[in-house]
């Protein structure tokens, strides 16, 4: 009598990929991942849903994530509305007085209302909060480098503390914080408008977060643009500063956010294509990962970068 053989069941694909995240969900466990979202995947419905989706997955995975937001397409809309002249220097948005008015207005009021209400539609997650609040971070004026020459930009923020006790409570109590880069002064009172980038990245370290992540509209970093589309997968800190004079201009906020958080305590720095759906899941819970990473320099005596170095080895 012949035994019955066993069924082949169509959903096995999906557990292979389920078991395939298991070493990454053990290694991630309980860690703080602070994400910066911007770009296409502010703006295309889709992308917004499937981002909204990857960071509650992450919550529910037993992740810690903290999103901060900037709002450069929506910013721009507004001031074009407004009649007000929209001017980009070294990377950073020109940030007059009226129109530090209009980014306060659309990054609280707006872009950062709608991500939480994304957020929300999976559950009582997600709570807003700007670098005011709880003096988050606190920022002093920044003056942009233009072929060695101090150029004024306005009301433009470079954070000088961050205060994490809010956001620490927030994750404490299960909660997502969602973080707009705007921040107060301590030494005159102005609120600046803080490069969304480089707020993540502050965040990051100032949290210990074991992952910064920046969604872009590109793959990565390229090795040789635009004689070539070649994306790096991954690099040393000190490899990344040797590139940093050579980077676009709007590359540059986001490389040295990732420099400074693998300098400062930070396992691993991400730079990832938000054009596609589920980048943030594709990068932190496959074998291959995509975009460019950057890990502290090996010569880091932080016994925690180990994990860091054997997740290099992984792509």
């Amino acid at each position: 009598m012949s035994r019955p053989t066993a069924r082949k069941h169509t959903a096995l694909p999906k557990a292979r990929i389920l078991i395939e995240a298991l070493p990454w969900l053990t290694r991630h466990h309980g860690k703080t991942v602070v994400i910066k979202f911007g770009g296409n995947a502010m703006v295309d419905e889709e992308l917004k849903g499937a981002f909204a989706q990857d960071v509650v997955f992450l919550r529910h995975a037993g992740l810690r994530p903290v999103v901060v937001h900037g709002g450069g397409p929506q910013i721009s809309a507004q001031l074009d509305r407004h009649g007000l002249v929209s001017e980009f220097k070294a990377g950073l948005r020109v940030t007059t007085d009226e129109a530090m008015d209009v980014v306060r207005m659309v990054l609280a009021g707006q872009v950062q209302r709608e991500l939480v209400g994304l957020l929300n539609h999976h559950g009582p997650l997600a709570v807003g909060m700007t670098g005011e609040d709880a003096h988050l971070m606190s920022a002093t004026k920044h003056f942009a480098e233009i072929d060695g020459e101090r150029v004024d930009i306005g009301r433009v923020g470079q954070i000088t503390e961050i205060d994490t006790g809010a956001v620490q409570a927030l994750l404490d109590d299960g909660r997502i914080p969602v973080v707009s880069s705007i921040a107060r002064s301590a030494d005159d009172g102005h609120v600046y408008n803080v490069n969304a980038d480089t707020a993540a990245a502050a965040l990051a370290a100032a949290l210990g977060a074991e992952t910064l992540m920046v969604l872009t509209d590109v793959e990565g970093l390229y090795a040789d643009w635009p004689n070539s589309d070649e994306v790096i997968s991954k690099l040393t800190a000190s490899e990344l500063e040797k590139l940093l004079p050579e980077l676009a201009s709007g590359m540059v906020p986001k490389m040295e956010g990732c420099l400074h958080a693998v300098r400062n305590g930070v396992n691993t720095a991400r730079v990832i294509d938000g054009r596609v759906q589920h980048s943030i899941l594709l990068e932190i819970f496959t074998d291959e990962g995509i975009g460019t990473m950057v890990l502290p320099d090996p010569d880091n005596e932080n016994t925690d970068n180990e994990n860091a170095k054997g997740e290099g080895a992984d792509r």
